[in-house]
């Protein structure tokens, strides 16, 4: 699968029908996100498993503010729902491919586990 471009109409059923999605923060005006197009487009055509999004910054100014972004292309990976993983910055073909495989490696039974207990003891506080 290709990337798909992400809006804030189908941003949320993306994130909870998929069990793995990438999403990337990105701008027409931003040279680095241009440089990174290529190699995430590349990525996505290898792992058909997985979503790959696209924001765009401009036309979705309401995601990138709920997301906080602060600085383009900026990359999240979310994973049975959760957000596993948002950084800036560009990444190589290689990197992205070590991410996917983290990503698919990680127990998420231990990071829901994780993040209920969590939200106990902050429920506690």
């Amino acid at each position: 699968m290709a990337t798909i471009e992400l809006t804030e109409e189908n941003f949320e059923s993306t994130i909870n029908d998929n069990d793995i999605v990438f999403i990337d923060f990105w701008a027409e005006w931003c040279g680095p996100c241009k440089s990174f197009a290529p190699i995430y487009e590349a990525v996505s055509e290898k792992h058909p498993d997985i979503v790959f999004g696209k924001v765009d910054t401009e036309a979705q100014q309401n995601l990138a503010a709920q997301f906080q972004i602060r600085s383009i292309p900026t990359l999240m990976i979310f994973r049975d729902k959760v957000l596993l993983f948002a950084q800036p910055g560009m990444l190589s073909e290689q990197q992205m491919e070590d991410l996917i495989q983290q990503v698919r490696d990680l127990d998420m039974a231990k990071v829901h586990e994780e993040i209920a207990r969590q939200q106990a003891e902050q429920g506690q506080g």
